[in-house]
């Protein structure tokens, strides 16, 4: 259901996200292990970065989904309006 203001009211595939950041985990601390056994510290480097950026991507995935509805609503909960600073109630 397109309400024209999805960029405001986008939904993220939060599950989704977990389990590729599960699979760029793993793939990247095995590429740190395999270039560091290998003796290339440039490449081990980099891979440890990018396994603690994915690290962190997965926990901030994994803090939304244990937030409930509001990061990962169900089909049956229709998307909601964004807030435009009004005055609160």
């Amino acid at each position: 259901m397109r309400t024209g203001n999805e960029p405001t009211t986008a939904r993220s595939p939060l599950r989704m996200r977990f389990w590729l950041s599960l699979w760029g985990l793993i793939w990247a601390a095995f590429g740190t292990t395999i270039f560091a056994l290998i003796g290339r510290p440039g490449w081990a480097a980099a891979c440890g970065v990018l396994f603690l950026v994915v690290l962190c991507d997965m926990a901030m995935v994994v803090r939304h989904l244990r937030q409930g509805p509001h990061w990962q609503p169900g089909r049956d909960i229709p998307p909601y309006e964004p807030d435009h600073g009004g005055p609160r109630r």
